[in-house]
């Protein structure tokens, strides 16, 4: 008799448990079943960077040349400056420099004063102007800065080269930059034994070639005579491009 009591117990419990789970989705619904789904990405990456260089010639430039007048008056000190710009303004056109190419980068005039005795006293009139210059003949430079100082221009700031296009030499420097960063990856791969995977990510950075500035030349006078011929090389410069490549390690 005990035997069977231990018999049917386990069975009781079995039969109450599903009996009860019927009960239950009959009134409240069925019970939620959630899966946890867990996934992983592999995150072993590999950085390498290479650089490239490209030698380009400058085929632009740019010159500023300055002009200053004094005066007794504002009018007078205008008339002056005015004639002065218009004088260089035509010489480079008879060069072939477009008018849209030749700029007024500042224009001021200035009374001068007397501090005699204490007092302040208007003396004259100071102006000067800047004229900006952009060449596209760059053989030309020269005759440019000779023309400006002979039909009157008294101040030379500067001259600065360029290049108009920079996507050519842009271009070889970034296939360069990138052979190199992938040859440091298979070397790298084949000492340290990993096997690269496919590039996850690129970068670059480029560095343009540095303004060529020239703060001083040798000019004629306004007269044309005294100091020789302005000689400047134009010579060249380099773009740098760096990239940087990572790849997934397999």
């Amino acid at each position: 008799m005990q035997n069977s009591s231990k018999l049917f117990s386990p069975l009781i419990i079995i039969v109450f448990f599903f009996a009860s789970l019927f009960l239950y989705t009959k009134l409240f619904g069925p019970i939620p079943f959630f899966i946890n789904s867990v996934t992983t990405t592999k995150t072993d990456t590999f950085v390498v960077s290479g650089e490239g260089k490209s030698v380009i010639k400058p085929d632009i430039a740019y010159a500023t040349v300055g002009i200053e007048a004094s005066g007794t008056s504002v009018k007078q000190t205008q008339n002056q400056i005015n004639t002065v710009i218009n004088k260089v303004s035509e010489g480079l056109k008879a060069l072939g420099v477009n008018e849209e190419d030749i700029k007024t980068t500042n224009y001021n005039i200035n009374p001068t004063f007397d501090w005699t005795n204490g007092k302040q006293r208007i003396t004259g009139f100071s102006a000067n102007t800047n004229l900006q210059i952009k060449i596209r003949d760059i053989d030309k430079i020269n005759e440019v800065i000779d023309s400006s100082t002979t039909n009157g221009a008294n101040q030379i700031g500067g001259i600065s080269f360029d290049v108009e296009d920079k996507t050519k030499a842009e271009d070889e420097a970034r296939k360069m930059a990138v052979a190199e960063a992938k040859k440091k990856a298979q070397d790298a791969a084949q000492i340290a034994g990993f096997k690269l995977g496919k590039i996850i990510n690129y970068s670059e950075g480029g560095i343009n070639p540095p303004a060529v500035m020239l703060s001083s030349m040798k000019v004629r006078d306004a007269a044309g005579g005294g100091a020789p011929a302005t000689e400047i090389q134009t010579g060249s410069s380099e773009i740098k491009l760096t990239v940087t490549l990572s790849y997934q390690i397999e």
